[in-house]
């Protein structure tokens, strides 16, 4: 039986709410997904960098470093050219959709209006 693709994709979870983290980690462990977590900006960068993830859900109010900051580093570094990075945020105002796509975020989801499972389907699209 072929090994489900998923299993070898490393996710990188930047999240502080740990409500949130522990219900995305257990959707996403569910997928059969590799979840690591930061809770903090400085710990989410950090872990990006060392462990170069497949794809990155990256909250943008964060401690010590937000989520632009972090966006705006990984873009600059080569290696993260073509990472798949989504912003989770409750950000929705035009300007912080605006800034987070200009800084290369691939996509931008509000958490009030995507469920964990429509999350988990929009990582299946681009990581499969």
């Amino acid at each position: 039986m072929p090994l489900d693709k998923s299993a070898q994709t490393k996710i990188v979870l930047v999240e502080d709410d740990t409500f949130l983290a522990g219900m995305y980690i257990t959707k996403l462990t569910m997928e059969h997904f590799d979840v690591r977590l930061a809770t903090d900006g400085k710990q989410g960068l950090k872990l990006i960098q060392d462990e170069q993830p497949d794809l990155v859900l990256l909250d943008i109010i964060l401690p010590k470093l937000s989520g632009f900051d972090i966006l705006k580093e990984v873009r600059q570094d080569p290696r993260f050219k073509n990472l798949p990075i989504l912003l989770l945020t409750n950000l929705g105002a035009r300007e912080d959709v605006e800034r987070g796509l200009a800084l290369g975020a691939t996509d931008y989801l509000i958490k009030a209006h995507f469920l964990p499972t429509e999350v988990v389907g929009k990582i299946k699209r681009l990581v499969g």
